[in-house]
């Protein structure tokens, strides 16, 4: 029997504090959860924010980034992707293995029609191509995994979120891998939904036996007390984010600018800022002001409008600064 559970909502903050609340309150038997999120990028445990995503892009075009507690890489959510969530008694964690709970899936998939294996570490293709990766979690004798099943999320925007500066970073972060991916929609019959698709893999994933639950209105408040405090938080998704060193070299018509921050936390510790641009002055007072920022475009912009930079950079402007950081 396969207790199910639905989380009513699209915020990638609070189906992460839902689904933590399932696994830290929902000790005996077998849970299913399956969601999705409106547009986001979901940051694996140990991965550096600002290294994973395109802040500029994901900021101007209101998609969401939220670190989520099991490891692995960066991930885009849209309402073309669906997500599944595995909650069951970890037994020997030594013995614990990604394929006891992929195996399902893949199978369920299989099923309905789709040519699905399981691959690598942790995911599933198609043709040789990804339409799944997965992750887990252990807490106190639980596991949770879960996974997202690409449907027909809007691959643009993926690569658009997704674009890491590996000249720009240096870091000890798990770095995503990029993978060729493909759509379930390609290999399911003309005309599916991903209503259907959704309906369709809850009959194959509970075969055993379908208990439709829910929580609590307490619980419930539980959940938003957790999305507000954490998932929501600057300190988890940016502060948690691995020390970095950032390194840029950016040609501008008033010269060359050359960038080195060391950040930790999240927030800029040092920096040293050179080039061949025409300054009367030194660049101390910028590199100062930039000591204790938090990594974002907004810190940064908000302190560069504070300065007078001129007679520092000569006729390289704030935005062509901010560009050579975030672009």
């Amino acid at each position: 029997m396969i207790h199910y559970l639905e989380t009513g909502s699209n915020d990638p903050c609070y189906n992460l504090a839902f689904e933590e609340h399932v696994l830290e309150r929902r000790r005996e038997g077998d849970w299913l959860m399956l969601w999705q999120n409106a547009p986001s990028v979901i940051l694996g445990l140990n991965q550096n924010a600002a290294e994973e995503v395109d802040v500029p892009w994901t900021e101007a075009h209101g998609v969401a980034v939220v670190r989520r507690a099991t490891g692995g890489g960066a991930v885009y959510h849209d309402l073309g992707n669906l997500n599944f969530s595995l909650f069951s008694d970890a037994g020997e964690a030594a013995g614990l293995s990604l394929s006891r709970f992929i195996e399902p899936v893949r199978s369920a998939l299989a099923s309905l029609g789709v040519p699905a294996e399981a691959t690598g570490r942790n995911d599933i293709t198609v043709c040789g191509r990804k339409v799944s990766g997965t992750a887990q979690r252990l807490s106190a004798g639980r596991v949770l995994f879960h996974g997202t099943l690409l449907f027909e999320t809007d691959a643009a925007a993926m690569s658009a979120a997704l674009r890491p500066h590996p000249d720009k970073f240096s870091s000890k972060a798990a770095k995503s891998v990029r993978s060729r991916v493909g759509q379930l929609r390609d290999f399911l019959p003309p005309g599916t939904t991903l209503q259907d698709f959704r309906a369709e893999l809850l009959a194959a994933l509970t075969r055993s036996g379908l208990a439709r639950e829910s929580l609590s209105a307490p619980e419930l408040a539980e959940v938003e007390r957790l999305a507000r405090e954490k998932y929501r938080s600057w300190d988890w998704t940016w502060g948690r984010s691995p020390d970095f060193g950032f390194n840029v070299r950016r040609h501008f018509p008033g010269g060359v600018l050359q960038l080195s921050l060391d950040v930790s936390g999240g927030v800029i510790r040092a920096a040293a800022v050179r080039g061949d641009f025409m300054a009367s002055l030194p660049c101390s007072p910028l590199e100062s002001a930039l000591c204790g920022l938090p990594f974002t475009p907004e810190a940064l912009r908000a302190a560069l409008s504070r300065l007078e930079l001129s007679p520092m950079l000569g006729s390289i402007t704030a935005d062509e600064f901010l560009s050579a950081v975030f672009d």
